[in-house]
């Protein structure tokens, strides 16, 4: 059965895009730790990161750089936290989070409920940056 994200890369489910390409897919979590949390998929549905293959790997980081890049600028902070926690969803993916303090990156915290319309000026304000 495809998981949530396959059914999200393929239109089944509606995203807030960020970026797309032949191998990979970004967009809003929609339960994100901080706005502008958004997450980056390969395409390839693959459970484990570290199944990917090693070119994939490495480019699925490659991908996620400018993206990183826009997002702190739309939501300036410290850093752009990197984590891969990969339990909630049985396919790779990677968080990129707007941090100012470890503390920024806890999974057990409650997630935030953002309407659609903060969704869509959260995914607006990274695209501006988005090179």
């Amino acid at each position: 059965m495809a998981s949530i994200f396959t059914k999200i890369i393929q239109g089944e489910i509606p995203s807030y895009r960020i970026a797309e390409n032949e191998y990979f897919y970004a967009f809003l979590d929609v339960f994100p730790l901080v706005p502008g949390h958004t997450l980056v998929v390969p395409k390839k549905e693959v459970d484990y990161i570290f199944d990917l293959d090693p070119q994939a790997l490495e480019a699925i980081l490659g991908f996620s750089k400018p993206i990183a890049h826009a997002i702190q600028q739309a939501f300036p902070c410290a850093r752009i936290g990197v984590s891969v926690v990969g339990l909630e969803v049985p396919h790779a993916h990677v968080h990129l989070v707007p941090i100012d303090s470890a503390d920024d990156l806890n999974f057990t915290r409650p997630k935030l409920k953002p309407t659609s319309e903060e969704l869509k000026e959260a995914q607006q304000k990274i695209l501006a940056f988005l090179k």
